[in-house]
């Protein structure tokens, strides 16, 4: 009768162990439930808007300017403007039919300090 070498069992005996120890280590991992997601990356060309029918409304102080109101090309859903380039504030715009744009100024500017209409529209 022949026994198995010493080696052999041992080879044997470490092949057990490891498998204990990984089905014990899968048996203590936690189960994580992830709802599906979308990730991605794109590009697209901002064209930006056309003003046009611009019109200014003088203050009852007719040195003032109470009030600008324009049409943009395309509808937009935020409008902001200044007509002092030199200025940080923009006045918030109220639209009308997605095009119409009436600027209100909270605080009149000088016709004569009115150099440059900027306007910010976004969608």
């Amino acid at each position: 009768m022949r026994h198995p070498s010493i080696g052999k069992v041992r080879l044997l005996l470490v092949v057990v162990v490891a498998a204990a120890l990984s089905a014990g280590a899968y048996a203590f991992t936690a189960t994580n439930t992830v709802p599906a997601t979308s990730a991605g990356s794109g590009s697209g060309t901002i064209s930006g808007y056309t003003v046009s029918s611009v019109a200014y409304q003088l203050a009852s102080t007719p040195t003032n300017i109470d009030s600008v109101t324009f049409t943009l090309n395309t509808a937009a859903t935020t409008v902001k403007a200044k007509v002092v380039a030199a200025s940080s504030t923009y006045t918030d715009c109220t639209i009308s039919g997605g095009v119409n744009v009436t600027c209100d100024f909270a605080t009149d500017p000088t016709v004569v300090s009115a150099d440059s209409l900027s306007v910010i529209a976004t969608v």
